[in-house]
């Protein structure tokens, strides 16, 4: 039995030669030739047919030449754009120029008639070409969609944005012969606009879109088309469309376009991390060129979301010889063979704990690194609430462990990744990070050395590890509800590359004892950050997938802070970036941090939460059974 499918899927997936082209939009021209007679005749045959038949093989031979000059027969049919509509006018131009030239030198030097050719036949020629020849190619480019297209699978899209950028992202979606999008119209905020047309499609008044109107329509999705749109405004326009359950993509801006030039391809959906409500920071710093070249680079917690991130973007730099550190084997496996795909050299994959000294000794002993990011730790809240040894043993005994062979092995720089949860802590994780801020500065009190030590503290991450992204994700997969534990509650977020870039900009900064903060905009409510996750889904609320408010959790916050009081900022060359000078270490803190590592796993948790609260007076416990250290 004949499969038409299978023969249709094998015609798509074939092209005409270009040798064929170019026959076949000569014989075009010489179609085209024959007619501009026949108009320049009053529709007769009333000229000298034998010199017509003569002039035929010149016409032929100098088609072939205009259009090998612009290589016009080297475009797939099916795909024509603009860009192939003017390189078919340009050589057919070339064909009219040769042409007159002929003419010109065959009546000047009286060379044979077959080169005299009368003006206004080279004109009407010139004209019925243009129209045959690029009407021919959309006729082709039309049936081809027609023939090999199910348009009960075609979008209906809106177009937001009538300007130049809405223009370019018509044509990109129109000049694409395998699309399987129907633009409907134009939407735009300027009322001189509204109720206009552009190619024939309506402008219309975004405020008056409504789910009568798309129902009607059958619009499936809008195209958000403004360049350097306003993170704000996005976040605005895309939630109005998620509300009437409408998809949202959005055009790159032109910078990102390949070679200029914008494919269907690269119209994206809206992800989470365009509705941070700012701006992405982006870093473009010189330095840091100077900063990793020729340097033996440390990473610890290699593994982990921040980890690897630091790893990826190191990567990029031409270093003497990239350490990692992790004591997950799979994770620090799986990071290994991802740059070993990537052919990156001189990386040392070591598996060592940060609480074993003796392991780290020989690790610094053996590369001597000269840069250390210290991104090793334990962060979720719940799980250090119930165990605040472990807390204290690898935030705080680990980071001690790696400042203090920072300093005995003379590195230039320590790197701490820190968190907002450090600043005023309400549970053991954030009080045992704010404590490891403080031990590094213990090494300055305690042994002189060049190590300058560096803190970077920064909101939630998206995406990393245990953070509300992916548990949100989890949920939406299996049906929900989505858990958010207080509806006014509110934080800070940033992507994982922001992050990695903020570290590695602090290091080439810092000069020592800082603690780099910068502006992440307005925090986001947890509860609008869960509903614009089930609308990024296709899905409505709460209608497919309802949000459960569970309560806060043991230590947790409604909101976080940056800055502790008396770390007065002051701003640096990039307006995103602050540096706060970090806080006295006192000698009783000093010998509390002892006294607190020397403690085991047999000490009680009370205990260990007790000196925790005596070195981070700031320290607050909230909702949770230590609450009662609290002074009243």
């Amino acid at each position: 039995m004949i499969n038409y499918n299978d023969i249709l899927r094998k015609l798509t997936e074939r092209y005409a030669s270009k040798w064929l082209v170019l026959l076949f939009d000569s014989c075009i021209v010489i179609f085209t030739f024959f007619i501009a007679y026949i108009i320049r005749y009053n529709f007769e045959i009333d000229f000298n047919f034998y010199t017509f038949l003569k002039q035929l093989p010149f016409v032929f031979i100098a088609t072939i030449i205009s259009f090998l000059i612009v290589n016009s027969h080297k475009g797939v049919v099916r795909f024509t754009g603009v860009k192939d509509v003017v390189n078919v006018v340009i050589g057919l131009n070339i064909l009219a120029t040769i042409l007159i030239i002929s003419t010109y030198v065959s009546r000047k030097y009286n060379f044979d008639t077959v080169f005299d050719i009368p003006g206004s036949i080279i004109y009407i020629h010139l004209l019925l070409n243009i129209f045959f020849i690029i009407g021919t190619k959309f006729f082709i480019k039309s049936m081809y969609r027609s023939l090999f297209h199910d348009f009960d699978k075609f979008k209906t899209v809106l177009i937001y944005g009538a300007g130049n950028s809405g223009m370019v992202t018509y044509d990109a979606i129109t000049n694409d012969a395998k699309s399987n999008i129907k633009v409907f119209g134009f939407l735009d905020d300027k009322e001189g606009k509204i109720g206009k047309k552009i190619n024939m499609l309506d402008v219309y008044n975004p405020k008056k879109i409504d789910k009568e109107f798309v129902e009607k329509n059958k619009i499936d999705e809008v195209i958000i088309s403004i360049q350097n749109i306003n993170s704000n405004r996005l976040l605005e326009i895309s939630g109005s469309f998620f509300a009437l359950n409408l998809k949202v993509k959005i055009v790159p801006d032109v910078q990102h376009w390949i070679d200029g030039d914008l494919s269907i391809g690269q119209i994206k959906d809206i992800k989470i991390e365009d509705l941070l409500g700012r701006e992405p920071i982006r870093i473009n710093n010189p330095l840091l060129i100077d900063e990793y070249n020729n340097k033996v680079l440390l990473v610890t917690g290699a593994a982990g979301s921040i980890g690897s991130e630091l790893v990826r973007k190191l990567s990029h730099y031409k270093f003497k010889k990239l350490v990692i550190i992790d004591n997950s084997e799979s994770a620090l496996y799986d990071l290994q063979q991802e740059l070993k795909r990537n052919k990156i050299t001189n990386i040392e994959t070591i598996i060592a704990d940060v609480r074993n000294k003796q392991r780290l000794d020989q690790v610094f002993n053996t590369y001597k690194p000269e840069i250390i990011f210290h991104a090793a730790a334990y962060k979720h809240v719940p799980l250090m609430e119930k165990n605040p040894f472990e807390a204290v043993s690898v935030n705080v005994f680990g980071t001690y462990n790696v400042a203090e062979l920072a300093m005995k092995h003379g590195a230039d720089k320590f790197i701490l990744i820190s968190t907002d949860k450090a600043v005023n802590p309400t549970n053991v994780m954030g009080a045992t990070k704010r404590i490891a801020e403080i031990s590094i500065f213990c090494q300055k009190k305690i042994v002189k050395g060049k190590t300058k030590f560096i803190i970077t503290r920064f909101g939630n991450v998206l995406g990393s590890n245990g953070s509300v992204i992916p548990l949100f994700k989890k949920q939406i997969e299996t049906g929900g509800p989505l858990t958010v534990t207080h509806k006014d509650i509110i934080r800070f977020f940033m992507t994982i590359p922001e992050a990695s870039q903020l570290v590695l900009e602090a290091a080439a900064m810092g000069t020592g004892e800082e603690i780099f903060v910068f502006d992440m905009g307005k925090p986001i409510k947890i509860i609008d950050l869960a509903k614009n996750m089930i609308a990024l889904s296709g899905l409505n609320y709460p209608e497919d997938i309802d949000i459960k408010i569970t309560g806060l959790r043991p230590g947790e916050k409604i909101f976080e802070e940056l800055l502790i009081d008396g770390e007065n900022t002051k701003p640096t060359y990039n307006e995103k970036i602050m540096i706060a000078k970090c806080k006295d270490v006192t000698h009783d803190q000093l010998e509390k941090i002892k006294k607190l590592l020397m403690h085991d796993s047999t000490s009680s948790n009370i205990e260990i939460v007790s000196l925790i609260k005596e070195i981070v007076p700031e320290y607050n416990p909230n909702n949770t059974k230590y609450d009662v250290l609290n002074v009243k």
